[in-house]
């Protein structure tokens, strides 16, 4: 009638644990809420969290696929003003970015249409760390675009490839964590929520591997002080040439052979869809 301890639940995960089959039914509703999604990957992922949420009854999380590793396909540029442009990247996991750059001189819509052609020429096919690392040497001896708009980017690029954190994480299902009866008091409550809406917390938690089956992470193994009374599944997924991870949070008596199957089975219909 004990509470086990995180060395009892570790024993049980690694020696005991038998994953649940998922019924028909919460194959097809899963299924069903990825697929009913428009094809832009931010809903999609968003919608996968809630699903997670849902299927699990605790927290569902999802971290997009790292922005810097994925392959840039395509660079469009839009002038917005006489001195200002819209510049969006878009790489091959289906991920883009976008940010207004402001340039000291009026735009010319030819030769900014000009200057996103040869930078999608240049630097198409190249990772974005890749492209970081060399992007004034790709761009050396060029004739034709608009130099200060060419120059404003590669001075840009910093901004323009880095990871934006708040973007990357999508995060539901607070509210079932919270009605969990190790959650129950003023202080657990507040100390819930906090962990939610820590977006860096809940990066490192949610860490990239290259597992092939989920990780289990159990109360004090997480490393992070606010986190003792939760555990953590999750699995890698794929988006392309990108990597991205997914998983589910619940108290460290969460149903362990229910959620690893949950999240195995998401991570792979997941990366089943955003690879077609």
């Amino acid at each position: 009638g004990r509470i086990p301890t995180d060395k009892g639940y570790r024993v049980y995960v690694d020696s005991l644990l038998k994953p649940a089959q998922l019924t028909q039914v919460e194959k097809r509703k899963i299924k069903r809420s990825l697929e009913s999604e428009n094809l832009a990957l931010g809903p999609i992922l968003e919608q996968t969290s809630r699903v997670l949420a849902y299927i699990s009854n605790q927290l569902g999380v999802i971290v997009a696929p790292r922005f810097e590793s994925g392959i840039l396909t395509r660079i469009t540029m839009v002038p917005v003003a006489q001195s200002r442009v819209l510049v969006v990247v878009a790489v091959k996991s289906g991920l883009v970015r976008s940010i207004v750059m402001e340039v000291e001189t009026d735009l010319k819509p030819e030769l900014v249409e000009q200057t996103a052609s040869l930078l999608t020429e240049r630097l198409g096919g190249l990772s974005l760390g890749e492209l970081r690392e060399n992007i004034r040497e790709r761009l050396s001896g060029i004739s034709y675009g608009d130099p200060k708009l060419l120059e404003l980017f590669v001075d840009s690029c910093d901004d323009i490839f880095s990871e934006h954190l708040n973007e990357n994480i999508h995060a539901e299902g607070t509210a079932n964590l919270v009605r969990h009866p190790e959650f129950r008091n003023v202080d657990d409550i507040s100390k819930i929520i906090g962990i939610v809406e820590d977006r860096t917390f809940l990066a490192n938690i949610f860490d990239y591997n290259d597992n092939e089956k989920p990780s289990i992470a159990i109360g004090t193994e997480i490393k992070q002080g606010q986190a003792g009374a939760v555990s953590v599944v999750s699995s890698t997924y794929n988006a392309g040439t990108s990597k991205g991870v997914l998983g589910v949070m619940g108290p460290t008596r969460m149903p362990y052979s229910k959620i690893v199957s949950v999240v195995e089975y998401t991570a792979r219909l997941l990366s089943k869809m955003l690879s077609n």
